[in-house]
């Protein structure tokens, strides 16, 4: 048991360093970005247990990672909107959704910039973007400068931070 719970903590470590290092930025190329225009939630953690599931509870309020390519979003393409987990702020599109290969959620853009807010983070021993929801502070993931074009960014983000929303039926583009 030992080994197997060894085992799957160096494999965490090693795809979390492996989308670190395709980041190639210093701290001095991401600025911490606050946005005053978000209406902030606080909660205690008692109240945040009672909304959340334990993963959610885990990824969103204690900063945890849910392991590659199981989450429920990462192969997901229906079209539709991603909203926060937590609280229900509108986060991304699948219009800006890619397969990065890295094992999580990927999106180029946040749907709305300013419902996303990007945090210097010095933890496991590296320098990385983290990515909070504006609304509740919540941990979604990290945002790297490896994405596509049109802005360069890959904001990869947890699956168990987010709640899809697929458009109706009627919202979908009419074949031709």
């Amino acid at each position: 048991m030992k080994i197997h719970m060894l085992a799957l903590t160096v494999g965490m470590a090693v795809s979390v360093l492996a989308c670190a290092q395709k980041q190639g930025r210093n701290e001095n190329d991401s600025k911490n970005k606050t946005m005053d225009t978000v209406a902030k939630i606080t909660k205690t953690d008692e109240e945040w247990r009672k909304l959340l599931s334990p993963a959610q509870f885990s990824i969103l309020r204690e900063k945890g990672t849910e392991r590659p390519f199981t989450g429920i979003y990462e192969k997901n393409y229906a079209e539709g909107t991603y909203y926060c987990a937590g609280c229900n702020n509108a986060l991304f599109s699948s219009k800006t959704k890619f397969d990065a290969g890295c094992g999580w959620p990927s999106f180029y853009a946040p749907l709305i910039e300013n419902n996303v807010n990007i945090k210097i983070d010095r933890s496991l021993g590296m320098t990385r973007s983290e990515v909070l929801c504006a609304h509740c502070g919540g941990h979604l993931g990290h945002v790297f400068n490896d994405g596509p074009e049109p802005t360069g960014l890959r904001y990869c983000i947890n699956s168990g931070a987010l709640v899809f929303r697929a458009k109706a039926a009627s919202e979908l583009p009419k074949s031709k």
